[in-house]
């Protein structure tokens, strides 16, 4: 087998460059879009940035900074593109010192006090660009943005992989002939955009708080990007209580992260963590930030508020069986009625059940069994199958186990699953 220098086989450079690549394409992507103003281009050029790297670091070996490497790569190729076309003449002159290739890249930012010096802020604004569905917003920015792949999206969007496919490509062109700024938006146009870019934010934390697919059941590099911007905007924009409620939600969630994995990588469920594990530093920021929300508030919460809640009732109990189910149950009877989906419905039959019991929770969850969305959705034949099992009827229970775990992605999720079938088999009696 091929080496590179100091021996590592060089399958195992190309395995450690695509891993790099995926946690360094968001930042890379943004900084070559300030160049090109075009993030199809820019994704582009990332990617000739990966196959460099993947042709150079099995033979010289992988850089003590590999994302500077990636980013000084694909800002050379930009430059390169600009310097080829007449039409950039003006931005090449605008840019100067940025584009001498032994300088520090740098270029001055507005003077408007509520601006941000932020590339990755400056991506997910622009990509959730108005000229876009709110569709076709979501799905190019957890491309670009999360390092998401087509499929990875498609599961989050829960809808064929071939849809959002052509979302990414409609809106990347989309954004090239409109001409649209990469920047952030000041005034009554960032308000517009608030709401796409809240919900961008929100499903790259939860792909990196719960990996739809791979080996690992969390990607820390997705959340802590997601916790950062949600820090930024916060600060942003002090009086909106939705972006508060946003961030204290990711705080609160963050704060259980080291107790969500045992020391293989598997999962442990929220009943059997830790609690001692949990980060108090970040829920007390989660409460601070939703304390925030709720000086700034002037009608009923809106979603993230109510999610942020949710959370906080869960950081409240300092074990499971303190935990306010009924509390829980009710909050998500609003967050169904403020922002309604199949999901959540889900989550409330699970609050409904600890609070309740298993029965009027089956009847919530048999009433989605036909809902088109959660049709390849592993979750809600899990959520059943452990209604089911409580209910003593264990060979249904298995069966739906069963499903749960063809459905799975996530090798750690699916491998959880596999365990309660077994379990299941082995105490079998036949239902009654």
């Amino acid at each position: 087998m091929e080496q590179q220098p100091g021996g590592t086989p060089a399958g195992g450079v190309d395995t450690a460059v695509e891993t790099i690549f995926r946690i360094e394409s968001p930042r890379v992507i943004a900084r070559v879009a300030r160049i090109v103003l075009d993030v199809g281009i820019a994704e582009e050029l990332a990617q000739d940035a990966l196959v460099a790297a993947l042709e150079q670091w099995p033979r010289d070996g992988v850089p003590d900074n590999p994302g500077a490497w990636l980013t000084a790569t694909a800002k050379h190729r930009a430059i390169d593109l600009v310097r080829r076309r007449e039409r950039y003449a003006r931005k090449l002159e605008e840019v100067g010192r940025d584009l001498s290739l032994s300088a520090p890249h740098h270029i001055d930012e507005p003077s408007d006090p509520d601006d941000i010096d932020d590339d990755l802020l400056r991506l997910v604004f622009t990509a959730c660009h108005p000229v876009l569905s709110a569709e076709a917003r979501i799905a190019l920015t957890l491309r670009l943005l999360g390092g998401l792949t087509t499929s990875e999206i498609a599961r989050a969007f829960l809808v064929p992989e071939p849809t959002i496919a052509q979302r990414i490509v409609r809106a990347k062109r989309t954004l090239a002939t409109k001409g649209v700024a990469f920047e952030v938006p000041y005034g009554p146009d960032r308000e517009a955009r608030l709401g796409s870019v809240l919900e961008v934010i929100y499903l790259v934390f939860n792909e990196g708080y719960a990996a739809t697919a791979g080996d690992d059941l969390l990607r820390p590099a997705l959340c802590e990007d997601a916790l950062r911007l949600a820090r930024v905007l916060a600060e942003l924009m002090p009086k909106e209580p939705e972006v508060h409620g946003l961030a204290a939600l990711l705080e609160l969630q963050e704060s259980r992260a080291a107790a969500r994995t045992g020391p293989g990588g598997e999962p442990v469920l929220l009943k059997d963590q830790n609690r001692r594990r949990w980060n108090r530093m970040l829920i007390r920021r989660g409460f601070t930030a939703l304390g925030r929300s709720n000086a700034v508030a002037t009608g009923s919460p809106g979603p993230y508020v109510l999610q942020a809640t949710i959370a906080a009732c869960h950081a409240q109990a300092y074990a499971y069986e303190d935990t306010d189910w009924r509390q829980i149950a009710v909050l998500y009877g609003l967050l169904a009625a403020r922002a309604p989906s199949p999901v959540v419905e889900l989550n409330r039959a699970v609050a409904v059940s600890m609070a309740e019991g298993p029965e009027p929770a089956l009847t919530i969850v048999d009433g989605l069994v036909g809902e088109p969305a959660l049709r390849d959705y592993h979750l809600l034949p899990s959520v059943r199958g452990d209604l089911l099992a409580r209910l003593g009827r264990t060979a249904q229970a298995r069966a739906e186990f069963e499903r749960a775990a063809s459905l799975a992605r996530n090798e750690r999720e699916r491998e959880l699953l596999v365990a309660r079938v077994r379990e299941l088999r082995n105490r079998e009696v036949p239902d009654r």
